[in-house]
């Protein structure tokens, strides 16, 4: 992988935002305005999904899908001017946070600057049509990397917008040659070190159809080589799985263990519920708690965590991404200070200890367990129950009261046996501590 991304990534919290739908106005100035309440939220990362003109030619719905860029380096002005975007970039930079900006360079609109100044840079049908690899992507056109002039123009523009951001989260990314994107890091990089490369990686199903059809499929172990992160989708389908009843919670562990074994030892992988690409958590979620128990078990993942915007207000309605479709009055509860205590344990150094581990335990408990091997002694482990079980686990931590990370409860252990109560219980501690030295380091 990337062999210098830093492991301190997986300290941090993602948050997503659409700027047609995050406010009524629909603008950066509106979200400009709430960047405070998202930066409080825990947030180290602003995501932003695709601010450049939308293309007309094969539009879907009455505005569009983000996804359809008409012009690479230019804004779209529905959301404000450039000055508007850089004083949302400055001030989340002031705010101490990044910013990622969405680049979607399989594809671009029918209609786009490059289709218009450049037909060649593209795939043809047998009739010499503009084409793309994908049926039902209808409203665009893709790019053939067989062309080495597009490589440069691709590159020049990520030069272009690291002025204003810190990284950039790539749009279907295994479509685009490794090649490409290596070159791309190496440029962007030399000029900008420290720049963020987020891959949004696909499941093996998708892999294995373009690769069947002759295309470029690139996996996750290939995209490493090139990028800091990347998706989760490798499992979230078993996890979506297990949460349909369809698995057991023993197959998808087990999963999650062989996925910590294979990639390197510093990857990265973005850990989720929900995207833009997905159903709202609550869609398969059904109550509060149970989305307490499933974000809880999201940031105790090795991986950085995201949040997508309105998850905190458990937002139920996926918003579209081709009309208007604002997210504001979509709340349906405040998980708020459960995100910003979840962001406050993510920053413990112990999470991203070399040693990590994950167990089902009694009654499909999972246990995750941290231990730092730089001589601390600092280690962390947490009972999730998924299903809310309520239950007694075996522990191995010397009898006596803990504190419990995520609600400041104490915890007793007793005769090797400590009680989950449909809540996950976090502990942080000392190896060798007794316990009311870990009550009182646990903050």
């Amino acid at each position: 992988m990337a062999r210098e991304t830093q492991t301190t990534l997986r300290n941090d919290m993602i948050y997503c935002v659409f700027v047609r739908n995050y406010s009524e106005a629909g603008t950066f100035a509106a979200v400009t305005a709430d960047l405070q309440r998202i930066k409080d939220l825990g947030t180290d990362i602003l995501w932003l999904l695709p601010i450049n003109p939308i293309g007309e030619v094969n539009r879907k719905g009455t505005l569009g899908s983000p996804y359809a860029i008409k012009d690479y380096r230019g804004i779209n002005p529905e959301y404000g001017t450039l000055a508007d975007f850089q004083a949302l970039t400055d001030k989340a930079h002031a705010l101490g946070m990044k910013v990622m900006l969405d680049i979607v360079y399989n594809h671009t609109s029918p209609d786009s600057v490059l289709a218009t100044t450049h037909p060649e840079w593209f795939y043809h049908d047998e009739s010499g049509a503009l084409t793309n690899k994908v049926g039902d992507w209808s409203d665009v056109k893709d790019l053939d990397y067989g062309h080495h002039d597009l490589w440069q123009y691709q590159i020049d523009t990520l030069l272009y917008w690291t002025q204003f951001v810190d990284g950039f989260r790539c749009d279907v990314a295994p479509l685009v040659p490794l090649d490409f994107w290596l070159e791309a890091r190496r440029q962007v990089n030399a000029a900008h070190p420290g720049t963020l490369w987020l891959a949004e990686s696909s499941g093996s199903g998708f892999i294995e159809e373009l690769r069947g059809q002759g295309y470029v499929g690139l996996s996750d172990s290939e995209l490493y080589q090139a990028f800091d992160m990347t998706y989760d989708y490798d499992v979230f389908s078993d996890y979506q799985a297990y949460c349909q009843g369809a698995t057991t919670v023993e197959r998808y562990v087990d999963l999650l263990k062989r996925q910590d074994a294979t990639f390197p030892a510093n990857y990265v992988k973005m850990r989720f519920l929900e995207n833009h690409d997905n159903e709202r958590m609550m869609s398969y979620l059904h109550s509060e708690p149970e989305a307490i128990n499933h974000l809880t078990w999201t940031f105790l993942q090795r991986g950085i965590a995201q949040v997508y915007n309105g998850q905190e207000f458990l937002a139920e309605h996926h918003p579209s991404l081709f009309d208007k479709d604002v997210i504001v009055n979509d709340r349906h509860g405040d998980v708020t200070r459960l995100i910003q205590r979840l962001a406050k344990i993510k920053q413990l150094p112990v999470m991203r200890a070399a040693a990590y581990d994950l167990a089902v335990v009694e009654n499909g408990v999972i246990r995750v367990t941290y231990r730092s091997a730089d001589g601390s002694g600092d280690a962390l482990v947490a009972w999730v129950p998924l299903r809310g079980q309520v239950t007694a686990v075996h522990s191995d931590l010397t009898a006596g009261t803990y504190q419990n990370l995520l609600t400041d409860a104490d915890v007793a252990v007793n005769d090797g046996q400590l009680a989950v109560n449909g809540q996950p219980v976090i502990i942080k501690y000392h190896v060798d501590a007794a316990p009311t030295q870990v009550a009182d380091q646990s903050n």
